[in-house]
């Protein structure tokens, strides 16, 4: 595996899903079968590593938004036996990406780091591409200085895993929650009817029903995980070793379910005020 960089990029966490071997048809099944099989004997590329790639596409003149040949490259995991594997996907994550930043930056700023001309090329490959992969959907999806709300719907605390940082190499800090795709489509499932029957439709239940019908489109034995990612390289020690935003998430809808607004607010509270300040450092210098 070629060596990288050991600088770190923060500030992106991830949502993914692992499925199964079985999933993927021939000849893309032997393909990551060999693949899992090399990552599971020495180690594979991080999400780090997937997070540098990309952004050293956008150093050349023009920049490529886009990378002009798919990643080769997946997470691997192993669930109830089973290897798992979670393609990057990168091509069409890209073009995604490409869709929201129109309605994140202003359009002069846009226009600076991505000039109309290149975006366009962009969407006409996409277009050309969409004709070949009607079906295609990402196996990733990503978020900036937060971990949305409606992410830890599909969590259990007791799922929790967290390994503080260190010294020694290869000691970086590591925070997430992997649950089975049933568990993560159940309470999917049951947060919305809770969410439907204390109030009136809003973006926490437009965002699950988004989530609830990706979740959908992948294999019954799928794994489902939530990285914090990035934001474990920007946040304290301190605040990663005490957050427990799945266990406040989980008290709030139990709240709702049992009628008690006031509990379901404190929980919703404690969230916002954590995550708030997390996304007031983006504009720290």
């Amino acid at each position: 595996m070629p060596a990288v960089s050991s600088v770190l990029v923060p500030y992106a966490s991830y949502l993914r899903v692992y499925e199964p071997l079985a999933a993927f048809p021939e000849p893309e099944r032997s393909h990551w079968a060999r693949y899992a099989e090399r990552v599971l004997d020495g180690g594979g590329p991080t999400a780090q590593d997937e997070l540098r790639r990309a952004l050293a596409d956008l150093v050349p003149t023009p920049p490529a938004p886009v990378p002009v040949h798919e990643s080769g490259d997946a997470f691997v995991a192993e669930a109830g036996g089973s290897v798992c594997v979670c393609p990057w996907r990168t091509r069409l994550r890209a073009w995604l990406a490409l869709e929201e930043l129109d309605q994140l930056l202003p359009r002069p700023v846009l226009d600076a780091v991505l000039p109309p001309v290149v975006r366009g090329q962009a969407e006409a490959d996409r277009e050309r591409w969409r004709a070949r992969n009607p079906d295609a959907r990402p196996w990733i999806r990503s978020a900036v200085w937060q971990v949305p709300v409606r992410w830890f719907v599909l969590f259990a605390d007791a799922e929790r895993e967290y390994v503080p940082g260190g010294s020694g190499p290869g000691r970086t800090p590591l925070l997430r929650y992997r649950t089975p795709m049933v568990e993560a489509r159940r309470r999917v499932a049951r947060t919305l009817r809770a969410l439907r029957e204390a109030t009136d439709e809003g973006p926490l239940t437009e965002g699950l029903v988004d989530v609830g019908r990706w979740l959908e489109e992948f294999h019954p034995r799928s794994l489902v995980e939530l990285d914090y990612g990035g934001l474990v390289h920007a946040l304290p020690a301190e605040l990663l070793a005490e957050d427990r935003s799945v266990a406040d998430v989980t008290a709030g809808v139990a709240a709702l379910r049992a009628g008690d607004e006031a509990a379901a607010r404190k929980a919703y509270e404690r969230l916002a005020e954590r995550w708030g300040a997390v996304r007031d450092r983006q504009f720290a210098n």
